[in-house]
């Protein structure tokens, strides 16, 4: 493929700037924009061993003086030939570096291109590619594990027995209905049936990771509600661990959402500060209250928060109906600095509107708040160290991956009707196409230029 170049590390000054290029006659280019110190040409350099040496613009001149390696393909990134150059993280010296090379034949690379090459030349599946994207925008150190465990292939290890089950199925059945008069062992169906039951199983355990999944990637849609002056905001600023929120004595003081992303118990947790929910005459206030309970009805998660100071409200009450709807929810008494809360009680919502816990914590002080932590660390586990990288994590892959499981229920079902070969083989070579999706064998051009449509230029 033709040479491509673009900078790897953004735009803003930095202590190191990276230029790197990938493509057939990339290594002439670099010849053209870089002097060695030790005088050899730079396709005799050593494979991926870093090299001293002066980056030249496109006149020729000297702006800078830094690193350089090369990486011979196929054993690289993309499966070309590839270099990086490494200098000063100005960008008017990248830039000129870039120029340079643009002088020397090569062309400004797209978004997610080098990826997109290494896809192409097999040296990352699907499942892969889109692990470098989450590994780039990973906020946790869960999901940077799980990221990196999925580059290293841990989805496709799990997928990689469904298919061959699959393929042995599909074969058995075509060598039987291709080549009738040979003499080719006959099918046994319980064999058959075994290896259906092993893949869809395996399927379903995969498809059960997927809400695990998606809260390692994208985090918990989290309300705080509560009636005004509960102490939502100071709930807020206190996980955030700076002042996010405006805190004052006067109710009614937050009246639009206010979002924030924080760590709690490793689980990240997208809050969102709402409106003290009750009655009032304030039209604007009003806008508030119906945006609190907009947020409170979207969210996967809910913390309720009550001021444990005083009595039970009315008002709170409510506060803790609404949030009974939620799939989850934890009744957080504030405030216990001021007041004994450990007597509080959310009886009243019922046994099948009960919290997943009841925490008392103080914003202020900030006790309590390891209670909270281990509870949402409890709601939302992190599941085994052996788990890392075998979780789907985006939608893209849990649709395929519940098509496959689909497909081979229908091959069951068909099989166990006695139906002909032919109407097995549809439903199993479904199955085989959906799970090629997912690692790119069989995947659509929209599906894989969507995917890298995320990348950023460079990567």
């Amino acid at each position: 493929m033709e040479p491509i170049a673009a900078i790897a590390t953004g735009h803003s000054p930095t202590a190191i700037g990276i230029v790197r290029l990938s493509g057939e006659g990339c290594f002439d280019a670099c010849d053209r924009v870089f002097r060695a110190a030790n005088g050899k040409p730079f396709r005799d350099q050593e494979p991926r061993k870093m090299m001293f040496g002066e980056m030249l613009d496109s006149q020729g001149r000297v702006i800078d003086r830094g690193l350089a390696v090369r990486f011979p393909g196929p054993h690289s990134y993309t499966g070309e030939d590839s270099a990086e150059f490494h200098c000063h993280g100005s960008p008017v010296v990248l830039r000129e570096l870039l120029h340079a090379l643009f002088a020397a034949g090569v062309r400004q690379a797209r978004a997610g291109e080098f990826t997109r090459r290494a896809f192409l030349n097999g040296r990352l599946d699907l499942t892969q590619a889109e692990a470098v994207i989450d590994l780039i925008d990973a906020e946790t150190a869960s999901a940077a594990r799980n990221a990196a465990a999925q580059l290293d292939g841990g989805l496709r290890r799990v997928l990689e027995p469904i298919q061959d089950a699959l393929l042995d199925v599909t074969s058995r059945f075509y060598a039987v209905v291709d080549y009738p008069d040979e003499d080719i062992e006959d099918i046994r169906p319980e064999q058959v049936s075994q290896a259906l039951d092993r893949s869809a199983a395996a399927l379903d355990r995969l498809l059960a990771t997927c809400q695990r999944g998606k809260v390692l990637k994208s985090g918990v849609r989290t309300a705080i509600v509560g009636r005004p002056n509960a102490g939502k905001s100071s709930l807020l600023n206190a996980l955030a661990g700076y002042d996010r929120a405006i805190v004052t004595d006067i109710p009614g003081t937050t009246r639009d959402t206010v979002e924030e992303s924080v760590l709690c118990g490793g689980v990240l947790l997208r809050l969102t500060d709402t409106a003290g929910i009750r009655d009032t005459e304030d039209t604007v206030e009003q806008l508030g209250v119906a945006r609190s309970r907009q947020a409170a009805e979207a969210a996967d998660l809910v913390l309720a928060v009550v001021d444990g100071s005083v009595p039970m409200t009315e008002e709170d009450l409510a506060v803790l109906r609404l949030a009974a709807k939620a799939p989850r929810w934890i009744a957080v008494f504030s405030k216990c600095d001021l007041w004994d809360t450990k007597a509080r009680s959310v009886g009243v919502i019922g046994r099948k509107g009960a919290p997943a816990a009841s925490v008392s914590l103080s914003a202020v002080t900030g006790e309590g708040l390891d209670q909270l932590e281990a509870a949402v660390a409890e709601l939302f586990p992190a599941g085994e160290p052996s788990d890392a990288g075998s979780l789907l994590t985006d939608q893209r892959q849990e649709e395929a991956a519940r098509r496959a499981r689909d497909a081979i229920h229908r091959a069951k079902e068909a099989l166990d009707a006695g139906l002909t070969p032919d109407a097995i083989l549809t439903d199993a070579e479904e199955a085989l196409d959906a799970l090629g999706e997912l690692t790119g064998r069989t995947a659509r051009e929209e599906i894989v230029s969507r995917i890298f449509s995320r990348f950023c230029v460079g990567k």
